[in-house]
């Protein structure tokens, strides 16, 4: 069964009861296979001989999309509830669907397969969620110093690359910017090329070493994943990948990282399963220092009566986005709304400022849209540059005025406004849910199991809202 894009989805709502502070929720929530993992191993289909098969992959828009892209190139994808099949050798068109590719920016791993395969790859200028300016030119350079020879060309649609080499041969690489995607495509991009590549200041994310571990156990040759240089010994363009068994995907650290924030503020007993705690162990500090009790086993994270912990009694502070292992960047936004209930006199240890706390994004610009919500809602906060948000706490929220609606900006912005409406008092309705989907699957199923009342209409519906 092969799921096809549906543009109507952008236009889905959600309607959040909020639960006006009350720390209600309870249950048990399993975390899914990491979108950011299971992206990476589709792409890498292009490199084997055969199929492969991915297990414990989560039904989420992004995931579907890439399944699209492989298909109209040609490749033959099967979704089975967790399970995809991939078989990329019936592949015969090179030109990844511009719009398609478009409309998300992680299209681009597909390009450092098909290059190291097919010799050639054309792709257009990537878009994706709206934060910031992501530099593509780390890929173009990169490539070159593969070999291959790079064309801007353009046409009706917009601006499309137009890569193409001979073979591809071993090179050294630096990334100015360690880069999670530049990482893990060019890593792909020299599995298939002649002769040793070295990549410096990689990024060290999981996802890089679980994708490392798999294309070994199928025949790569990389080393040194997870840690900031990686070396690839080329298999040559002939020396396809062969799939000796499916690839068990990692569980989803933010979306670890998500529920547990949301359950700190709204949830008395919750116990997050099917995790791996030690990929969010900053986040974990930090919530501990701040005063949550967190109880942690190897796949889970527990709390419990946490109801009885005020959220006016957690400590303020302060929190600097870092490439793994430091604070991911896509917890800012839920972090942000956490930083808006704590404590308004609490002091923090970080500035000595009671109740004030600073959010400051090194990776991206443009990632405060969602700032915006909040303020609907009641927060306090002052963006006071593209990077640093000055955040007070004790903020008591309230749902916007019937007819003013909240919008999900991009896929971590859309979970931190369900998180502040879930907080606030009044029914809160969130536009574009489409951008939660394309990071967490059945949001409002899984939020519902817990006790909270979230509710999608769909595009196609008349919604009936009584406020």
């Amino acid at each position: 069964m092969h799921t096809h894009h549906r543009s109507y989805m952008k236009k889905d709502t959600l309607i959040v009861e909020g639960l006006a502070g009350k720390k209600s929720l309870n249950g048990e929530v399993r975390i899914n296979g990491a979108k950011n993992a299971a992206l990476k191993v589709m792409a890498a289909s292009v490199l084997f001989d055969g199929p492969m098969k991915l297990m414990n992959a989560p039904h989420t828009e992004d995931t579907n999309r890439v399944a699209e892209l492989i298909t109209i190139l040609g490749g033959s994808v099967v979704i089975d509830k967790k399970e995809i099949t991939i078989d990329a050798s019936s592949i015969d068109s090179t030109d990844l669907d511009p719009d398609l590719a478009r409309s998300m920016r992680s299209s681009v791993l597909l390009t450092g397969p098909m290059l190291g395969r097919y010799g050639k790859v054309k792709f257009p200028v990537p878009g994706g969620c709206v934060i910031g300016a992501r530099p593509i030119d780390l890929f173009i350079s990169a490539y070159e110093k593969l070999g291959a020879e790079v064309k801007l060309e353009s046409s009706k649609g917009g601006d499309q690359y137009a890569i193409t080499a001979k073979k591809l041969k071993g090179a050294e690489i630096f990334f100015n910017l360690q880069t999670v995607t530049g990482t893990e495509t060019i890593m792909m991009a020299a599995v298939l090329a002649e002769g040793k590549t070295v990549l410096r200041n990689c990024a060290m994310e999981p996802e890089i070493t679980s994708l490392a571990e798999f294309l070994n156990s199928c025949g790569a040759k990389i080393h040194g994943a997870g840690t900031t240089t990686i070396t690839i010994g080329g298999l040559g363009s002939g020396g396809l990948l062969k799939a000796k068994h499916a690839y068990e995907t990692i569980p989803d650290r933010v979306e670890t990282g998500s529920f547990l924030l949301l359950g700190v503020l709204c949830a008395d007993n919750l116990k997050i399963t099917h995790c791996n705690p030690e990929h969010i162990e900053v986040l974990i500090s930090h919530l501990r220092e701040s005063g949550a009790n967190i109880i942690v086993t190897k796949d889970t994270i527990e709390l419990r009566d946490n109801a009885k912990l005020k959220n006016s009694s957690l400590k303020p502070f302060n929190i600097r986005t870092h490439e793994y292992p430091g604070f991911s960047t896509d917890l800012q936004a839920p972090m942000t709304v956490f930083l808006t209930q704590v404590g308004a006199d609490e002091i923090n240890p970080n500035s000595g400022a009671r109740g004030e706390s600073i959010v400051f994004e090194t990776i991206y610009e443009g990632r405060f849209k969602y700032v915006s919500n909040l303020e609907k809602l009641g927060a306090q906060l002052t963006v006071m540059n593209p990077r640093e948000i000055l955040v007070k706490g004790g903020a008591s929220l309230k749902a916007p005025e019937p007819g003013e609606e909240l919008e999900a900006y991009d896929i971590r912005a859309g979970f931190a406004t369900i998180m502040a409406a879930l907080v606030a008092k009044g029914t809160s309705v969130i536009k574009n849910a489409y951008f939660i989907d394309r990071g967490y699957e059945n949001i409002e199923g899984r939020l519902a199991a817990l006790g909270a009342d979230v509710r999608r209409v769909h595009a196609d519906e008349q919604p009936e809202i009584v406020i």
